[in-house]
């Protein structure tokens, strides 16, 4: 498995946590292409802010050596971030949408 497929893997688990959370909780949906837009830019930014701490794609394939702990820790930290995200941005968008009326 190489950095990039781990990329691509994270960002996928970000997809998929954000449209199970539309599902789930209808308040937050923003229709399916808004919540594969919102999972992929949370689900970014949290693997490239958590990957600072070492659980970035390439160091789960250090040296070749294959990280299965820190694979879990990267996949949960995208899913996280991509419902963190769908949360925030409702939050937002209520709140502008309150100020212009």
């Amino acid at each position: 498995m190489t950095g990039t497929l781990i990329s691509l893997i994270s960002i996928f688990i970000g997809i998929i946590a954000a449209n199970l959370l539309a599902y789930f909780k209808k308040k937050y949906s923003f229709g399916f292409t808004g919540n594969t837009l919102i999972g992929v830019f949370g689900s970014l930014l949290f693997i490239k802010t958590f990957g600072r701490l070492g659980v970035d794609p390439w160091s789960i394939m250090k040296n070749g050596d294959f990280d299965g702990f820190l694979l879990m820790v990267n996949l949960l930290v995208s899913a996280i971030g991509s419902t963190i995200f769908m949360i925030l941005f409702k939050k937002m968008y209520l709140l502008i949408n309150k100020a212009s009326s």
